[in-house]
């Protein structure tokens, strides 16, 4: 059986800056947050690997281009890293030779038909600012961030026509303030929510600043939302995901969509003395400055039930008071990274998005799978035969276009990666690419099974299934 994939759908990847660019060209005193927590704590990076190599794209970008070209790649999404983007972070001079680096990419990319869509900030905020103003702590780094948002539209804005402010704004504090697993492993629930609010204000100042620009292009941010499942029909199990979604998805979604926070999230921030004590000026410029489009990132369901013992007092507020993580039973796994295969949470986000907000256009800007050992399964020609990624793809793709069918604004999907690149703490454990990295000084390339797949995918706007049913 084969599904029509509808013509004007995106079908990309996407990857970042400090995940594959390497070190090479980059001055004293640019290090980002993640280059730091590498060299802190190199020992918890797989192997040793971590973002000083990475796949070396900022001398074979061409390479790497070449190869977009050769799987048809429609769209490719990375960022720009700020760290490297400047010498100076208070007076904002730029690195010109960097500078250089992402005009020449772009135009690479135009010239090669692959469509660029640029992220301001994929976890790449310089150490200097993190030093100096606890970075998205303080307002100071919020005008700076504005600024350098500015100097990006002005130089690239004729040409990238998609951009974004954040990639998943929620993640860094949630490991290192909330949860505490990675360096700097400071816990600090208040600070945790007041990032959450700075990188939504800072959103829509971004979102200002492009649109007082007039350029013919759109803005929005890349969101990793969870889609939230109780473990059972209960009230209780029902207010538990309903607490989760609000702390972890809305806290995104109200002020990034519709311009307004929950009250009952207000209300929650008050009384555990985690609120952000927003201006009505700010307030006024989150109502205005609303997002033009949305990526979505998404891998796996978050499954809740109602918490069975009572929380500690002593212990600072977590959000996990109102609910506890719920294991399913005989759950399909990617054992490589440990995480549940769902396809329905593409279709189930789909509804979710629909009929909680006004129509918004957004497209899927991470899924895919990430495995280890591919070695193992190389062909006689060195060829990864790489199956369960397309099964993983297709599996996925089908609910997304199931949700298109039912009323989604969905735009497109873009695999997450166009190669192997290294991860956080993962590194290059586990590979998600189309392509091939090998860990030789080159870091030689080649085409996965899934990367001919994926051509035909783009070539033929076809999704083929052997058996629709094992699908729904």
């Amino acid at each position: 059986m084969k599904i029509a994939i509808p013509e004007n759908f995106v079908i990309g990847a996407a990857s970042s800056a400090w995940q594959t660019e390497g070190w090479k060209g980059k001055k004293e005193g640019q290090d980002s947050f993640i280059d730091s927590w590498y060299k802190n704590e190199k020992f918890v990076w797989h192997e040793g690997y971590g973002p000083a190599v990475a796949t070396n794209f900022y001398e074979n970008y061409t390479q790497d281009i070449a190869l977009m070209k050769e799987i048809h790649l429609t769209h490719y999404r990375t960022s720009i890293n700020w760290s490297r983007f400047f010498t100076d972070y208070e007076e904002l001079n730029v690195d010109e030779e960097y500078a250089k680096h992402i005009d020449d990419m772009i135009n690479e990319q135009i010239q090669a038909g692959v469509e660029p869509m640029i992220c301001l900030e994929h976890y790449e905020v310089p150490k200097y600012l993190m030093d100096k103003y606890d970075g998205w702590s303080s307002k100071k780094v919020l005008e700076l961030y504005v600024k350098y948002a500015k100097i990006a539209f002005e130089r690239y804005g004729d040409r990238v026509k998609h951009w974004f402010t954040f990639n998943e704004p929620i993640v860094v504090q949630t490991r290192c303030y909330l949860d505490a697993l990675r360096w700097p492993h400071e816990q600090n629930t208040k600070k945790w929510m007041l990032w959450n609010y700075h990188k939504a204000l800072a959103t829509a100042r971004a979102v200002e600043v492009y649109h007082q620009l007039d350029l013919p292009g759109r803005i929005g941010c890349i969101l990793n939302p969870e889609m939230v499942y109780p473990r059972s029909s209960s009230a209780e199990d029902q207010k538990a995901a309903e607490i989760y979604d609000l702390f972890f998805n809305k806290v995104f979604f109200d002020p990034m969509i519709t311009g307004v926070y929950s009250k009952e999230l207000i209300a929650l921030c008050q009384k555990h003395d985690i609120y952000f004590d927003p201006t009505e000026k700010e307030l006024a410029t989150i109502k205005a400055n609303t997002v033009d489009f949305l990526g979505i990132n998404q891998y796996y369901p978050k499954r809740v039930r109602a918490p069975r013992y009572q929380w500690n007092e002593e212990t600072p507020f977590h959000p996990e008071r109102y609910y506890e993580s719920f294991d399913l039973p005989g759950k399909q796994m990617n054992n490589s990274r440990g995480w549940e295969i769902y396809p329905e949470i593409m279709y189930d986000i789909s509804m979710y998005l629909k009929t909680n907000y006004p129509p918004i256009p957004w497209l899927i800007t991470e899924n895919g799978m990430g495995r280890e050992q591919e070695e193992r399964y190389k062909n006689k020609d060195g060829i990864v035969q790489d199956d369960y990624r397309i099964e993983y793809i297709s599996k996925h793709l089908y609910q997304l276009l199931r949700g298109i069918e039912d009323g989604s604004t969905c735009e497109g999907y873009m695999l997450w990666a166009f190669t192997d690149c290294v991860s956080p703490m993962n590194a290059f454990k586990n590979r998600y690419g189309l392509v091939r990295i090998e860990l030789d000084e080159k870091r030689t390339r080649s085409l996965k099974k899934s990367a001919y797949w994926y051509r035909s995918l783009v070539d033929e706007r076809l999704l083929s299934l052997s058996n629709v049913e094992e699908f729904k």
